[in-house]
């Protein structure tokens, strides 16, 4: 039997096979990319104002950018010869703009953004990158849903981009009413009420007033039983609020919802096992993770989200369920590769005596096959 040191090595590949596990930032299903403004104006040398002068044209480097006059500064201090600016822009701006100037190979690289009277003051009084976590997050905690959509957005990106434990310490700063009122509010961009579900969630597991904990948890459940698109974003958002706010008992509702039968729609098992992975990477210390891994198990049937449920089950080094992912082979494996390479990396990295006989049996009853999934599970840097 192999050393479980060479196991691990065959798990860690294994994870180039289906997606990687969500690290835990504040909102972990709502795909947060790039930094916020504070973010950039932190990290830049100058920052600011800037007057649109002209339309855009390419850049050497391939960008659209565009002139700009600058004039007051927010952050740093302006040599002479840099009142007028050519600065990479995301689309044509006209009027002013909030201009970032970053030291890049001797000299500054420009880059601007659309800003009006209110983002520059909100650019502007954003607390500091540098501060505690926290500490910052209370302060964007009242901009989420803000009149401005550019203010708004960007305090969404705070929290998205925000560690969960960090998020959690912040909880004191968001208003259970407003919270409660934009899970189910159609007009909510549908990746901010995912994070908005999990924030209900948040709130009501750590409130002391059950008034307010009724009123979350119904508008939370509310807004999972809603009918919804074929696309439902932010679902899984909603199922990891009521992981939080209930703990185990909330796997038993996603039962009762119907969540696990094979009937399920696709969409709905994938926000179900995204939620899954968030409950094993962050909720460890209220649910217990063979429950986790149990319910994850339950999700080897469903042929979209199969593959993905085995190469998660080989990082949770559960191998309880190893007679039902090696029967995979036959069933959703005979016509998909990606569960056999998923089935092939799990038996090879689990140590159990069962895995060992199921790689011999499929080994001399298709060696091709079985050979070619095994070197691909086994392949650093494969995707499916």
């Amino acid at each position: 039997m192999r050393s479980s040191a060479s196991r691990s090595v065959a798990v860690a590949l294994l994870l180039g096979l289906g997606l990687l596990c969500h690290t835990a930032v504040g909102c972990p299903f709502c795909n947060v990319v790039g930094e916020s403004l504070a973010m950039r104006r932190d990290a830049a040398d100058i920052v600011a104002v800037g007057e649109a002068r002209e339309g855009m044209k390419p850049s050497p480097d391939g960008f659209s950018c565009q002139s700009f006059t600058l004039g007051q500064t927010l952050r740093g201090t302006l040599p002479p010869e840099s009142r007028e600016v050519t600065a990479s822009v995301p689309g044509l701006m006209e009027g002013t703009a909030l201009v970032f100037g970053v030291t890049s190979n001797g000299g500054l690289r420009w880059s601007a953004i659309a800003a009006n009277e209110a983002v520059l003051g909100y650019a502007a009084a954003a607390p500091a990158s540098s501060l505690p976590t926290a500490e910052r997050l209370r302060w964007f905690a009242p901009r989420l849903e803000h009149p401005d959509p550019a203010i708004a957005a960007d305090a969404f990106t705070e929290f998205g981009l925000a560690p969960f434990e960090a998020v959690r310490e912040a909880a004191d700063a968001f208003d259970p009413v407003r919270l409660a009122a934009w899970v189910g509010e159609p007009g909510i961009d549908a990746r901010r009420r995912g994070f908005y579900g999990l924030a209900v969630g948040i709130v009501a597991a750590q409130t002391p007033d059950a008034r307010v904990r009724h009123d979350l948890l119904t508008a939370l459940h509310a807004a999972v039983a809603a009918p919804a698109d074929d696309f439902r974003a932010g679902f899984d958002g909603l199922l990891g609020g009521l992981l939080v706010a209930e703990r185990s008992p909330s796997l038993d509702e996603f039962e009762r919802l119907g969540l696990f039968a094979p009937t399920t729609r696709p969409v709905d098992q994938r926000h179900l096992l995204a939620a899954l992975r968030f409950a094993w990477e962050s909720l460890g210390d209220t649910i217990p993770r063979d429950r986790v891994a149990a319910a994850t198990a339950r999700l080897l049937d469903a042929p979209v989200v199969a593959a993905d449920a085995t190469i998660d089950l080989a990082r949770y080094g559960a191998w309880d369920p190893v007679e039902k992912v090696a029967g995979l082979w036959e069933t959703l494996g005979r016509d998909d590769p990606l569960v056999r390479r998923a089935v092939a990396g799990y038996l090879d990295a689990c140590p159990l005596p069962a895995a060992r006989m199921h790689l011999d049996r499929l080994r001399a009853a298709d060696p091709d096959r079985f050979a070619a999934a095994l070197e691909a599970a086994r392949a650093p840097l494969a995707r499916p």
